[in-house]
């Protein structure tokens, strides 16, 4: 819809205004911003963190032969494409937490799985300082995501595996290596109860298991539309800067 000033419409132009200058009218009567609902990607985001998790875990335990190291990186290498859709469609549903958190579980994985399958030497010690950095981000990760209960524990849980398995990386010290493993099938085991307990929520349109939402995350699920277009306009994609 194209709306005429009025000057082209015939009508008188204000006096008080400077020659040439030429004045719309409020379009915010004439403004619809649409919104599009998809279906949630946090299950299938903390499913893949649950399945790399055991891979990895298992490899760090020694239950699998250094051999198969190729092998682990090869089922870790989806979770980097399957995270990262879920990255994308979370920023598409406005949720820049779970967003911006799956991006670097994604980013995390893909690193993994290039330095296991090519064996370049210090491999292990370079990715042992990827992960005490992503130990960095988890720990100011924690402090926004209280609200979200579910992601907060996935990150708690996964504070100290990036721990051991930055300091394992750095050191070679064989039981951090072992400590990094058992701590990875607690972060699986974390991520797989709550995959589940967000999809039971999504298919009954009510919580089933406890998932602990609170403050603003509990007003999204549990208040009205009202409380959903809150502050819209201001919210990135609407407004004209980020």
């Amino acid at each position: 819809m194209t709306a005429a000033s009025p000057a082209a419409d015939g009508g008188d132009e204000d006096p008080a205004a400077p020659p040439g200058r030429r004045f719309e009218p409020d379009l915010r009567p004439m403004t619809r911003i649409n919104l599009r609902p998809i279906a949630s990607p946090m299950p299938l985001g903390f499913f893949t963190i649950a399945l790399a998790s055991v891979m990895t875990g298992c490899l760090q335990l020694g239950l699998f032969d250094e051999a198969a190291r190729a092998a682990v990186a090869f089922t870790v290498l989806p979770a980097f494409v399957l995270q990262l859709l879920v990255s994308v469609l979370a920023f598409g549903a406005r949720d820049v937490i779970a967003a911006t958190l799956m991006a670097v579980f994604a980013g995390s994985w893909l690193p993994y799985a290039l330095v296991m399958l090519s064996g370049v030497p210090d491999g292990l010690q370079v990715l042992g300082v990827f992960n005490l950095a992503l130990l960095c981000f988890g720990a100011l990760m924690t402090a926004v995501t209280g609200p979200k209960r579910a992601l907060w524990l996935v990150l708690a849980v996964s504070l100290p595996r990036w721990a051991a398995t930055g300091l394992a990386g750095v050191t070679g010290v064989e039981w951090l290596t072992r400590t990094s493993g058992a701590l990875g099938l607690v972060v699986a085991v974390v991520a797989m109860y709550t995959a589940f307990a967000l999809m039971l929520e999504d298919m009954r349109s009510e919580q089933v298991l406890p998932i602990g939402r609170s403050g603003p995350a509990h007003l999204a699920v549990e208040g009205d539309l009202s409380v959903q277009l809150r502050n819209l306009e201001r919210q990135a994609g609407v407004r004209r800067t980020l």
